[in-house]
Parts: structure tokens; C-alpha cells; sequence
């Protein structure tokens, strides 16, 4: 005989497969967020481990930036004693040209003339004084161009003065000190290096001295 099952089985098989899908949305759903969670752990990490080395740029950009602070006061406080070095320097050389300006003036003097005050202005210098004549004044602006000191003289003034029975004449002659930078601090003169192979380049002339103004007293 023919067996017939009269039990539910489609019932059962739909349990079944209701039961199978719920397991499998259950592991897809825990899967899911298994992946979420670990997706999460890692952005926090990689935002982390981003927020770490953006402090330690900032920590050192801001040595960087001190480090930059302090080499700019150095270099401000080397530009400042390198301008006193060089003032110093200028003064140490200037000592003894001061002395040889006196003495080159003395020796420069022609007979007859005499110096009431000499005024220095930078190299620029501004002698006063009397004559017997005026052309013991161009003698003077003569020696005065033919010295190694002084150069470019130049005649502002001379007028003929009554002293007495004398005749005199006040002038006021304009100069430019030459420097010397041959000479050492201590004024003795140094050879300047030459280099072989090479000559030394000829000195230019000099102007000729302004001559006295029209209407002054000739004759010694």
C-alpha cells in the first residue's frame, strides 16, 4: 500500500527557512557592525596618530621659529658691532692724519701770511687768515695744491685791510684733506701691495688754484 504522510511539512519547511534567515540577517546585521566599529577604531586611530604629528610640527616650527629670532639679534648685534669696529677704525686712522695735517699746513705757509683759525668740516677745511699781499695768498693756494695732504684749494675771500701804515690782506681759503689709507693706526706709512704683472695707475693732475679776486692788493 501507498504511504501518505498527513503531517504539516510545508509548515515545518517555511519554519525552517524563516528560522535560516533570521540566523543569517542576525550574522549579516553583527558582521555589520563588527565592520563599523573597526572602521570607527581605525579613522580614531589614523585621526590620532594625524593630531600627534601635527603637535610635534608645531612644537618644533615653534623652536624653528625662536631659533630664526635669535640668529636675527645676532646678526642685528654683529651688524651693530661691526659698524662701532668700524668707526673705531676710522678714528684710529684719523689720529695721525690730524697730525700731519697741522704739520703739512705749517710747512706749507709761505713767508708773510698767518692763520687765524682753521675749521674742518668732514675733509673740508676752512682757513682764515692775513697776508701782506695777495699774492702771498696765491703762494699759499699754490703750496696748498702741490701738497699731499690737501688738495683742491679754493679762494672764498680776500680783502685788503688798513693795519696802520700797513696794508694787509684777509682771506679765507676752502680745502679738502686727502686720507691716507697707507698709514697704520700707529702713523707710520704702509707699503700698499702691488701685484706682480700689474702697474700702478698715473695720478691725475690736480686743478690749478682759483687766482684771487679782481681788486686786491699785488706787490709783497
Amino acid at each position: 500500500m501507498p504511504r501518505i504522510n498527513l503531517l504539516p511539512w510545508r509548515e515545518e519547511q517555511r519554519k525552517q527557512r524563516l528560522k535560516n534567515f533570521g540566523v543569517a540577517a542576525a550574522a549579516a546585521v553583527a558582521l555589520g557592525v563588527a565592520g563599523v566599529l573597526y572602521a570607527h577604531a581605525t579613522v580614531n586611530r589614523f585621526i590620532a596618530h594625524q593630531n600627534a604629528r601635527n603637535k610635534y610640527l608645531e612644537t618644533e616650527i615653534a623652536t624653528l621659529d625662536k631659533q630664526i629670532a635669535e640668529i636675527k639679534e645676532l646678526e642685528s648685534t654683529k651688524e651693530r658691532l661691526l659698524a662701532r669696529m668700524q668707526i673705531i677704525e676710522q678714528l684710529q686712522r684719523s689720529r695721525p692724519e690730524v697730525v700731519h695735517l697741522f704739520d703739512e699746513l705749517v710747512r706749507r705757509l709761505p713767508d708773510g701770511v698767518y692763520l687765524k683759525s682753521v675749521k674742518q668740516t668732514g675733509n673740508k677745511l676752512s682757513i682764515k687768515g692775513v697776508a701782506q699781499s695777495s699774492t702771498r695768498v696765491s703762494a699759499l693756494m699754490r703750496n696748498i695744491d702741490a701738497s699731499e695732504w690737501l688738495t683742491d684749494p679754493g679762494l672764498d675771500v680776500v680783502e685788503t685791510v688798513e693795519q696802520g701804515r700797513a696794508r694787509n690782506s684777509e682771506f679765507t681759503i676752502f680745502a679738502s684733506q686727502v686720507s691716507h689709507a697707507g698709514y697704520g693706526l700707529g702713523g707710520v706709512e704702509e707699503t700698499p701691495k702691488v701685484e706682480e704683472g700689474k702697474k700702478a695707475a698715473p695720478a691725475k693732475p690736480k686743478p690749478a688754484p682759483t687766482p684771487p679776486k679782481k681788486g686786491a692788493e699785488g706787490g709783497q
